[in-house]
């Protein structure tokens, strides 16, 4: 078996892959490789799905398969992980709050824990990697900010569980990263000019000034921590 057959093999029993892995890197560094791969995985009515933005990369449908395999009618066309509405909801809104700053933060390529400062050659610095400045929320926070609007606790908890389980989120404690799949399946180019024009673009106003705001206080405090919509592709 070759490099195309185990990378395509390995994708779908785990469900995603990080950069870094061995046969990751070499596809997508390798061209006649990485045409392999895409080859196969078309035969199979399935592509490659990856963003110089996350640290992971995935498989998903392709769109003639997707119309063939889930419908165009109800939630199928847009939802095969049968995710309720109120879930959809808090995914949404989890990935405003993480991957919309993160991205801002990788576009103009300084790291967190240099944002502020001056640097005579920005451009020689490389993509940061969302580990390193993927924003980290507080469940205590989103709870008391988006709780009444998603179910209140029981249910923000039963969802965000669902999440994580598909790949989303992690959970740690008190706090809630950015999982493996969230800037891999939620196609950014749909959902951002979506968010940044419609109903949460107050909210996301009044966090990044809360955050401007706040942020000479905690910078001691951020220095000394740990930094860690849906594309109509998901495939479970």
């Amino acid at each position: 078996m070759d490099d195309a057959a185990l990378l395509i093999a390995e994708l779908l029993t785990r469900r995603w892959l990080p950069r870094n892995h061995p046969r990751v890197k070499r596809a997508l560094v390798d061209a006649e490789l990485f045409a392999q791969v895409e080859q196969r995985l078309a035969l199979s009515g399935l592509c490659f799905l990856d963003s110089i933005y996350a640290d992971h990369v995935s498989v998903g449908l392709l769109p003639a398969a997707r119309h063939a395999v889930l419908g165009e009618a109800g939630m199928n066309a847009n939802n095969n992980l049968e995710l309720p509405r109120d879930a959809q909801a808090l995914l949404v809104v989890l990935w405003a709050l993480i991957v919309l700053p993160k991205r801002e933060r990788q576009t103009s390529r300084v790291e967190e824990a240099d944002a502020g400062q001056n640097d005579m050659f920005p451009g020689a610095k490389p993509l940061p990697t969302a580990r390193h400045v993927s924003p980290v929320l507080s469940y205590k926070a989103l709870l008391e900010d988006y709780g009444n609007q998603l179910g209140k606790k029981l249910r923000l908890d039963a969802n965000l569980k669902l999440l994580e389980r598909h790949g989303f989120i992690l959970r740690r404690q008190d706090e809630i990263a950015e999982g493996p799949l969230l800037d891999v399946l939620l196609d950014y180019e749909v959902l951002a000019p979506r968010i940044l024009d419609g109903a949460l673009a107050d909210v996301l106003l009044r966090e990044r000034a809360a955050e401007q705001e706040t942020e000479p206080k905690t910078a001691a405090a951020l220095d000394a921590q740990a930094q860690t919509a849906i594309k109509t592709e998901v495939q479970e």
